[in-house]
């Protein structure tokens, strides 16, 4: 994958963020948060440069690219953070004003016929069979109309984390999922599974708010 384009207009949103909250959650000193954020910035570029390209029509570029952004600060780390601590600074990390505009614009199209749509061309496209670090989802919209599940049977975040050795702290992203339905605002957010914890599969559940 090229650093140019989307990854570097990632890092641009978010690297500020990512640094300044290492300061109130892990509550490393301003000095000692620019130095990761400078060492992640390097590392980050080569997670992006040994990832292939992503389908154009594949929604979750954006995801593994975040992926690989919280990635690359956890191995710039002084220590290996708790999974507990680490959802917390993903998630407030993520959370910036820009993230949440975005998100309630997202909410306002949350189950929509075009929504749907893109919902059910995702599922057919099963981009993780060409791409490992890609998704693959089923589409189940519930019989009494009151939302959908989006069911993922593979992860490329799973399998960038495992191949990175971070297994073990993938759950502290599949939380950002409540985080981003609340801060749209149209859906309540349900899950039973997830991949990263031993689970058959990812269930995303989106119920519309009454």
């Amino acid at each position: 994958m090229k650093y140019l384009g989307k990854p570097a207009g990632m890092w641009a949103l978010f690297a500020g963020s990512f640094e300044k909250h290492l300061t109130v959650e892990f509550d490393l000193t301003a000095e000692q948060a620019k130095d990761v954020a400078a060492r992640a910035k390097k590392r980050y570029r080569e997670i992006i440069a040994k990832l292939p390209e992503f389908d154009k029509r594949d929604r979750f570029e954006m995801n593994i690219v975040n992926c690989a952004m919280l990635a690359a600060f956890i191995l710039c780390m002084p220590q290996r953070p708790n999974i507990k601590t680490l959802t917390d600074y993903y998630a407030a990390a993520m959370m910036t004003p820009t993230m949440k505009a975005f998100c309630r614009a997202s909410g306002k199209k949350k189950f929509t016929p075009k929504d749907i749509e893109g919902m059910k061309a995702t599922a057919k496209l099963r981009a993780g069979d060409r791409n490992p670090y890609s998704w693959n989802m089923d589409f189940f919209e519930y019989e009494d109309g009151s939302g959908y599940e989006a069911r993922f049977t593979t992860c490329g975040i799973c399998t960038l984390m495992q191949g990175l050795g971070l297994y073990d702290l993938t759950p502290a992203l599949c939380h950002l999922d409540y985080t981003m339905s609340d801060a749209g605002g149209a859906s309540d957010f349900v899950r039973e599974y997830t991949l990263a914890s031993g689970g058959p599969y990812c269930d995303c559940g989106y119920h519309k708010k009454q």
